[in-house]
């Protein structure tokens, strides 16, 4: 059934292999238990139970692997149906068998209810015999990881493209190539194309070829009376109203078939090979290159697609790159007929966009002068798709990496500012070694604000969600920003006087507003203005931008708009990667506008960006109304006056797997009174319990540990001491204990790295 394919997941389901050697292992435990059983009393059946025993363990092993694979597919193959759900082309996904698992919007709109057949069966009314056309692509796509073939049909000529996935899956894309432009302009007039059979037969002519031809030949000897064409030569074609001049061009289809292109040529018999005639009007982009690699003539169509800096005479790499090698080299291999590849994917040296072209090349000769002629498609849809899946799966690796490199950082910086802390109790302003542990001090919080940011990207950051209204929080934020924009830049603010309330942790929100306001600033060098927008917006249908839709609904947009540089439009979609940064070395990180992304998405909301290079640019925020909320009374700010608590009185088990950690954790303690016990794992603490007449007041306890974790011992723990209060620390994001801690009573979270007072500070809360 569909169901059970993805259910399992089609990137690397396990395969009827794995599961038959599965349930041989049981079968096999099941036989040695009854052996072991029956067998007279023993060796032998102490032999056989042992050998039950162990293979029994063996298949629980495995049966657990393959569900921890099953979760990590299932996930992969969510990431890859939503890429392929918005393709214009039709996408399926199948197993190693060409059972469908998966279909784009497109496919099921063409093949409704073809999910859970084969693609041979859907394919059926597509092509005449779909199963060896499936079977051959299939063949070469494992070998070299994808493959492509161009089909004539009847109605037009189609693709069918098919990707390897993993080690069970396949993604297959059909479509039309009217649709990409490359064999039909836009009237309809197709490059004249005729599919050839072995025996010469002609099985399928284009409108292009009918129109050129003026009638329907059964056979190429029939339309070249002069003998049969060359590939790359010009010949004399047998038309209804004459004889023809053409240059011929083939391509091998598959299956002894092979796809004739036919490409007039000016009709006299003295014009040279660079003279095009009638290629002047063809809808396919054409350019004629020397064999030094230079532009020898181009047709309109090259310079629609490649841009006014193609010309006689320039030389094709300054038009695109892309090879990896001089494009020379890939002319003479051609020229010489060694090339291996003859079709390559460029990207155009455009200033104006990013765009990508599939590039083939066709040795041709005439009057003994060989040449290349190149035949341009516009692939930047199918690269942009491709790069899409790339980036999404670059984004999910960086992501799982922050958040597991998070948590051993925040380690280390919690025993290094924490053994700070504990220097600078010794020391006073006047100490030598003061300024040092200063220093000591501020890089460790700036590393911690680092690796938070990183968090904040992989959206595994621990916010605060407060009802907010944003005049109060750009209100409070105004002279911090004054601060930063500096005396050559104006900051102007401008609220809607209906806001209305959202919900947002107001820290991080005010990081976003910061990234962005310094980002506005070192746009304009020279001053400006800068302006901060505030409005309700309503929408009444869902909004289309960028990939991402926006439902309807209420939002409250804040616009950040600056008077800068801008950013140009092969970089304004790579802004908010991290990393991706186009200020100069040591200038920034690259993560401002990464971790303001990952913050908005976290909160709900929505960031977009409009640019124009030498005009500025604006960044809009959409956070969701908070439904049914009245705006927070404003409540004057009284000091708070902070007075020195009253520690000492408490017994304290901490339970930290960290010894560098725990060793700071257990001074800043005991330095407050405290009665400090110690244990390095869950198994520890547990045993040190097993006492009775031990009274423990407070567990402060590390959530991620070997063997048991944080809650798990803590709920044990709680049966025989219910009235035990508990602090969690960890350097995951909260969102690892929510359920957990929600099931615990009198339980708070402090995050790693923590300062000796805030550890003290939240130590005394609990206990008071």
């Amino acid at each position: 059934m569909p169901g059970s394919a993805l259910t399992t997941g089609p990137l690397g389901r396990i395969s009827e292999l794995g599961v038959t050697r599965l349930r041989a292992l049981v079968i096999a435990a099941a036989l040695l238990g009854v052996m072991a059983v029956m067998a007279p009393a023993g060796v032998v059946q102490l032999g056989l139970a042992a050998s039950a025993t162990t293979v029994l363990a063996l298949s629980g092993i495995m049966l657990g692997i393959s569900h921890r694979q099953k979760r990590r597919r299932n996930m992969a193959f969510a990431v890859m149906s939503d890429f392929i759900e918005k393709d214009a082309a039709l996408s399926l996904v199948t197993d190693a068998d060409g059972k469908i698992l998966s279909m784009n919007a497109a496919a099921r709109a063409r093949y409704a209810g073809g999910s859970g057949a084969t693609l041979a069966a859907v394919l059926r009314d597509t092509f005449a015999n779909p199963g060896g056309i499936i079977h051959r692509l299939k063949t070469t796509a494992d070998t070299e990881g994808a493959a492509r073939e161009d089909i004539a049909t009847r109605k037009n000529h189609m693709r069918l493209a098919v990707h390897v996935m993993g080690s069970d899956a396949y993604l297959w894309r059909l479509e039309t190539m009217a649709e990409r432009g490359t064999t039909r302009g836009p009237d309809g007039a197709g490059l004249p194309m005729l599919m050839v059979g072995r025996s010469g037969a002609i099985l399928y002519m284009n409108d292009g070829a009918r129109s050129l031809i003026g009638h329907r030949a059964k056979t190429m000897d029939r339309l070249f009376p002069a003998g049969l064409p060359v590939s790359g030569e010009v010949a004399e074609l047998s038309t209804e109203e004459g004889t023809l001049r053409c240059l011929v061009t083939e391509v091998d289809s598959g299956a002894g078939r092979r796809a004739v292109y036919l490409l007039p040529m000016a009709q006299t018999a003295q014009t040279p090979a660079g003279s095009w005639g009638a290629f002047e009007t063809l809808p396919v982009p054409l350019v004629l290159i020397t064999p030094e690699g230079r532009v020898q003539a181009h047709n309109r169509s090259a310079t629609a697609l490649v841009g006014s800096g193609i010309a006689e005479g320039v030389h094709v790499g300054t038009l695109m790159e892309g090879l990896g090698r001089p494009i020379t080299d890939w002319l003479a291999e051609t020229l010489a007929g060694r090339a291996v590849q003859h079709s390559e994917f460029l990207r155009l040296k455009r200033p104006d966009k990013e765009m990508f072209v599939q590039v083939t090349l066709n040795r041709v000769t005439e009057n003994g002068i060989a040449s290349v002629i190149a035949v341009l498609t516009d692939a930047t849809e199918l690269k942009t798709l491709e790069a899409q899946f790339v980036q999404s799966q670059k984004m999910q690796a960086i992501g799982q990496l922050a958040g597991g490199v998070a948590h051993d950082f925040n380690n280390l910086l919690t025993a290094i500012s924490g053994h700070c802390d504990l220097l600078l109790l010794r020391h006073d302003q006047g100490d030598s070694d003061y300024g040092d542990l200063v220093q000591i001090n501020q890089n460790a919080n700036r590393a911690a604000a680092l690796v938070g940011q990183l968090l904040a990207f992989s959206r595994k950051q621990t916010l605060r969600p407060e009802m907010l209204d944003m005049r109060d929080t750009l209100s409070d934020l105004t002279h911090l920003l004054n601060r930063l924009v500096g005396e050559k830049v104006t900051l102007t603010l401008s609220h809607d006087p209906l806001l209305q309330a959202i919900r947002a942790d107001k820290r991080q929100l005010e990081q976003v507003l910061m990234n962005l306001v310094v980002n506005a600033r070192d746009a304009m060098p020279d001053g400006g203005e800068i302006r901060i927008e505030t409005e309700c917006t309503t929408l009444t249908k869902p909004m289309q931008r960028d990939r991402v839709t926006v439902p309807e609904g209420q939002y409250v947009t804040v616009r950040v708009v600056d008077q800068g540089t801008g950013i140009s439009p092969d970089k304004l979609q790579k802004v908010f990667e991290p990393f991706f940064t186009t200020k100069r070395t040591g200038e920034g990180t690259g993560l401002g506008l990464s971790t303001a992304y990952g913050i908005v998405k976290q909160t709900g909301g929505f960031i977009f960006v409009d640019s124009t290079e030498g005009k500025g640019t604006c960044f809009s925020l959409l956070f969701p109304v908070l439904e049914g909320a009245s705006m927070p009374a404003v409540k004057p700010t009284v000091p708070a006056t902070l007075q020195a608590p009253s520690h000492g009185d408490g017994v304290i088990l901490l339970v930290e797997d960290e010894a560098p950690v725990r060793a700071f954790a257990s001074r800043a303690l005991r330095l407050r009174g405290y009665t400090v016990l110690e244990a390095d794992c869950a198994e520890a603490a547990l045993k040190t319990l097993e006492d009775t007449e031990l009274n423990v007041d407070l567990f402060v306890t590390d959530v991620v540990m070997p063997g048991k974790d944080g809650p798990s011992w803590v709920r044990e723990a709680l049966k025989s001491r219910p009235e035990v209060r508990v602090v969690f620390v960890s350097g995951y994001a909260e969102d690892r204990l929510n359920n957990d801690q929600a099931a615990i009573p009198n339980s708070v979270f402090l995050p790693k790295p923590f300062s000796l007072n805030e550890l003290t500070e939240t130590v005394h809360k609990q206990l008071h």
